[in-house]
């Protein structure tokens, strides 16, 4: 199976359906460029995890945003992944602070779930539970998606994973059967995800029950940015200050947050960027 994938299943007997998802090499090229603390590394891992687990149910063409901004010390983080399960974030913290628990790190930050269908976004907003982020979407689940849920996430620098219950819409679950198996992922730590987690794990973590398993999905990171976009900020920055911060600095280097391309412009750059009837080709990277 692939290293970074998401596996779905569902109990035979009990109506319930779950997915576990297992990253390294997406997350640990998520980390590349960045320099973050322990705690805001497993922040933002248990962001990754979780937002793929949300992206796999869509059904449609389109992204999962989870954004978590204007706290105390977090000032962002922001997580995105494509129906495709193509997945990038980035994490900003006040520098000048420092926190000790997820409670301290997301103090007065605002938290929130978008979902892009190219269309017409809708955006959810998830209050922070201080506990822990799998408990504040837990609480997302059941008020505002109406779906009882329950969210166990891990991570580290090596590795981001996580699974995912959620209760059958309009079957009735047993209440014991549902402590149980809350009680069974709760247990779930780095450890159990230091081999391709997926099907063994899954069979390990729910012995007692006839479980059947999918097709794993792989999960793969990739950054939207382009030379286009970029230097549609640029336009929006105005002409004036692109050309008084190039006579300063006698070039503009613009670094993306996501994935740690560097781009730079000259005075060539800038007279073609605020010329008439430029055409730019096509420049991402994966």
């Amino acid at each position: 199976m692939p290293a970074d994938s998401i596996t779905s299943f569902g109990f035979e007997l009990i109506p319930i359906r779950g997915s576990l998802v297992h990253l390294s090499q997406t997350w640990r090229r998520m980390l590349r460029d960045h320099d973050y603390d322990a705690l805001l590394t497993e922040t933002l891992g248990h962001s990754a995890a979780a937002t793929a687990l949300i992206a796999q149910s869509l059904k449609f063409e389109g992204s999962i945003t989870l954004q978590i901004q204007r706290g105390d010390v977090l000032k962002m983080l922001v997580m995105q992944s494509t129906d495709e399960l193509e997945l990038r974030g980035m994490a900003i913290a006040d520098g000048d602070k420092s926190a000790d628990n997820f409670d301290m790190l997301t103090k007065n930050a605002v938290c929130a779930v978008t979902v892009d269908n190219g269309d017409r976004p809708y955006q959810g907003i998830v209050d922070v539970d201080g506990s822990s982020l799998a408990a504040s979407l837990e609480h997302y689940f059941a008020r505002s998606v109406q779906v009882p849920s329950h969210l166990a996430l891990v991570a580290n620098r090596q590795l981001s994973g996580g699974i995912l219950l959620q209760q059958v819409s309009g079957e009735a679950v047993d209440e014991d059967d549902w402590r149980r198996l809350h009680y069974l992922v709760a247990t779930l730590s780095s450890k159990d995800f230091t081999d391709d987690a997926g099907i063994e794990l899954i069979g390990k973590l729910f012995a007692e029950d006839d479980v059947r398993v999918y097709q794993p999905r792989p999960v793969t990171f990739r950054c939207g940015c382009s030379a286009r976009k970029i230097e549609d900020v640029l336009k929006m920055i105005g002409e004036a200050e692109a050309r008084d911060t190039l006579a300063e600095q006698r070039q503009l280097e613009v670094v993306c947050e996501f994935c740690g391309r560097r781009r730079t412009y000259d005075a060539v750059d800038i007279e073609r960027l605020f010329a008439d009837n430029v055409v730019l080709g096509p420049d991402s990277v994966q």
